[in-house]
């Protein structure tokens, strides 16, 4: 009877032993950032993701960093797809879930911490279902690109007056030129490898990016002023295969979760501390910074917003209302802090 009862007992080991070893996956997570942990938000974040993962539950995670797997608009594609389990992407959501574009309307977040509390609130949970189901990809949380800032060659810009007869390098994205011609200036659609040789042979007069886009690639090299407006907030959105994440068990459904509202909140804290020491960097290698008053940013504001929202409003249709969603959520996070 002993003897049965250990064989039984052994027996019952080795299948949970074979089950552990079965349901045990390896996430594939990828971005577009460099993978180093102390200077890239994304990098961080990933990197604080995976560790609680590998920690908290039986499942592994592979980090592919710095576009080792293509650009956004491919490992959006490949999560669609399943061959790539998670990924953190920022703007080129928009391609896939159009409502996600409204947080690029221009000056739409006064400060990051509005920021925060409108996309981790019931705007962002909406969102995140809304973009559910016309991805099949399932938000774990959000975490931040930063605000982009215009620099520029030619002079001092403190408000829209001085942006008149400047040309500045946009992204090829209809919002951008919509923005940049709202604010009186020319924009041009430049292919991001030639930037630097535009910027040193004056073919256009400026760019817009966020602080450690502009250090990173050595801008104070070419462009005297820098004008701390922050025109675009940028949001990064964690997300994972939803047929993954509904495969997953309970408990391990709620560490990917919380692994990824962590790992988010580290990339925003490495972007802050980024942005505020990059500052200081561009200003000690010669940059001119300005920063505009409230009341020259309600200038750029004014000028800016209603051609954006106006062709968001006919490039979304019915999808329109989540304008007005975004703007009324950051009016009551402002209000409420």
């Amino acid at each position: 009877m002993i003897r049965n009862t250990l064989i039984a007992s052994s027996l019952a080991v080795a299948m949970l032993a074979a089950t552990s070893t079965v349901s045990a996956e390896t996430f594939r997570f990828a971005h577009v950032d460099p993978a180093d942990w102390t200077s890239s938000k994304k990098g961080a974040a990933a990197l604080v993701f995976k560790n609680l993962i590998e920690a908290e539950t039986e499942h592994s995670v592979e980090l592919f960093p710095a576009g080792s797997l293509g650009n956004e608009d491919d490992l959006i594609n490949g999560a669609i797809d399943g061959t790539i389990n998670i990924v953190m992407v920022s703007g080129a959501y928009a391609n896939f879930c159009a409502a996600a574009a409204v947080t690029d309307i221009p000056y739409a977040f006064p400060t990051s911490t509005i920021a925060w509390d409108v996309m981790d609130g019931e705007f962002g949970t909406a969102l995140a279902e809304h973009c559910l189901d016309e991805t099949g990809l399932r938000t774990l949380a959000y975490g931040e690109t930063g605000y982009r800032h215009f620099t520029n060659s030619v002079r001092p810009v403190a408000s829209p007056a001085d942006m008149r007869g400047l040309s500045f390098r946009v992204q090829t994205i209809p919002l951008y030129l919509e923005m940049v011609r709202g604010l009186g200036a020319e924009p041009q659609g430049i292919a991001w490898g030639e930037v630097p040789t535009a910027l040193a042979t004056g073919v256009v007069d400026g760019q817009e990016n966020p602080i450690s886009v502009i250090y990173g690639n050595n801008f104070y090299e070419f462009q005297k002023y820098l004008t701390l407006d922050g025109h675009v907030y940028g949001v990064d959105h964690i997300l994972i295969n939803d047929d993954q994440f509904q495969s997953l068990s309970a408990s391990d459904q709620a560490a990917f979760r919380r692994a990824a509202r962590i790992a988010g909140t580290v990339g925003r804290a490495i972007q802050q501390f980024g942005s505020a020491d990059g500052v200081s960097k561009l200003a000690e290698r010669g940059m001119q910074v300005t920063q505009p008053t409230p009341e020259q940013l309600a200038e750029f504001r004014a000028a800016a917003q209603p051609a954006v929202v106006t062709y968001l409003r006919n490039e979304l249709g019915r999808d329109a209302a989540w304008i007005d969603r975004l703007l009324a959520s950051v009016d009551a996070a402002a209000a409420a802090q």
